[in-house]
């Protein structure tokens, strides 16, 4: 089932466009991320971080902003709507972007970060429920692999477009004015273009009884509560990379100069994933695609510690297996996100909040618990990879009664 591209409120936006949007709004996300990984160990130097690694703090502590305040969004803009909450959400991403390019110690940066990710909880909850409130089911999970497509763009060329802006600016604090420029885009853009998918008659009680009512719904969904842990899990192989990404091609490969490049490659290996997911979703199913991609996850993470640990580290070996890691996690996000949402279209926004809350903020703490392992090999990094793709592979047999690659019936959406 899937709506008509022309949503509700009858703006004149095309489904391109909506998608491009939507990618945008959560690109901010990955912007807030990538764009200064370039940086972190000179914002680390320059602030006087305690040690080398508490620069990942950086990405930490924005992810851990990020992940819980998706629990207060999610009830505010089912209440209130999705256009609103938004244009409030992106005026504090701004703010707080800006925030982070005065401090003058490495304790005031970590709080404006919090509050950076606190902002972003907002425009990720918020993609995420407009995209339910108009598709469903394998519909849904195309257009959030178009979304996804469009998406990994940003971490293709955010650490490039950063490393440039600190070759031209020579300081640190530029990276972020970088997300200032673009949060304040997306605001024009969005109040202009983005339509109300909410309208009043959908709208819910922001009452407490009411929003423990819709998070209790979500729990007491089998599908959604199964699907919300392995996301958790498997996100944190992301997180840990991320964290990680900067001493990995620095320390251990003597990449510098090239760093940007690499993780980029890493991005476009997940973009292939994403869009070729977009093509194959409705034909195949969402659970042929993911529970096949968390198996290949798991055998690509196992072949290369073993191949790391026999015959040491090399680049490219590690680029190719690394790669095709990436490209099985890139079929995994948007399937598992739909068949989440997909029985909970009544209270997308919290559904979508939980969600994010539960998926964000297990996936930091674990990425970055798995990050902070690091001891200048990539051992503690790829051992990390297998444990997660084992679990998810435990979370989501439990969660389908063991019968994985099911066919099954979609529940129907509310």
């Amino acid at each position: 089932m899937t709506t008509t591209s022309a949503p509700p409120t009858g703006k004149n936006i095309s489904t391109p466009e909506f998608v491009a949007m939507t990618a945008y709004l959560m690109a901010l996300n990955a912007l807030a991320i990538d764009v200064m990984l370039p940086a972190m160990s000179e914002i680390g130097r320059a602030l006087n971080a305690p040690t080398e690694n508490d620069a990942q703090l950086i990405v930490v502590i924005y992810m851990l902003g990020f992940g819980t305040s998706q629990l207060l969004w999610g009830p505010i803009t089912d209440r209130f709507g999705r256009k609103g909450v938004l244009n409030l959400v992106l005026i504090g991403y701004v703010l707080a972007s800006l925030g982070c390019t005065l401090a003058h110690n490495f304790e005031t940066l970590l709080i404006w970060r919090f509050v950076l990710g606190v902002a972003a909880g907002g425009t990720r909850v918020i993609a995420v429920s407009v995209v339910r409130d108009l598709y469903v089911g394998r519909g849904m999970a195309r257009i959030m692999s178009l979304v996804m497509t469009v998406f990994m763009v940003v971490p293709i060329l955010a650490p490039l477009i950063g490393q440039t802006v600190l070759n031209v600016f020579h300081i640190w604090q530029s990276t972020f004015g970088i997300l200032a420029i673009g949060g304040a885009i997306m605001l024009v853009w969005s109040h202009f273009r983005m339509p109300e998918t909410r309208p009043p008659e959908k709208r819910t009680s922001i009452a407490p009884k009411a929003i423990f009512e819709a998070y209790a719904t979500v729990f007491k969904t089998r599908l959604a509560l199964g699907y919300m842990l392995a996301s958790g899990v498997i996100f944190g192989a992301l997180f840990a990379f991320i964290s990680s990404s900067e001493q990995i091609f620095n320390d251990i490969f003597q990449t510098p100069e090239t760093f940007v490049f690499w993780f980029a490659g890493i991005a476009a290996a997940m973009s292939v994933a994403n869009f070729t997911n977009s093509r194959i979703v409705e034909k195949f199913g969402q659970r042929v695609i993911s529970h096949a991609a968390m198996i290949g996850f798991t055998f690509f993470s196992v072949v290369l510690l073993i191949v790391t640990h026999v015959f040491g580290p090399n680049l490219y070996v590690f680029m190719f297996f690394f790669a095709l890691v990436f490209m099985n996690f890139g079929f995994m996000g948007p399937n598992f996100n739909s068949m989440a949402m997909e029985p909970l279209g009544r209270i997308a926004g919290t559904a979508s909040a939980l969600l994010g809350f539960a998926s964000t903020t297990m996936a930091a703490s674990i990425g970055g618990f798995i990050a902070r392992q690091y001891d200048g090999t990539l051992i503690p990094v790829l051992m990390g990879y297998v444990g997660l793709g084992v679990v998810s592979l435990i979370i989501v047999f439990v969660t389908e009664k063991g019968k994985l690659f099911g066919h099954g019936q979609d529940e129907a959406a509310e």
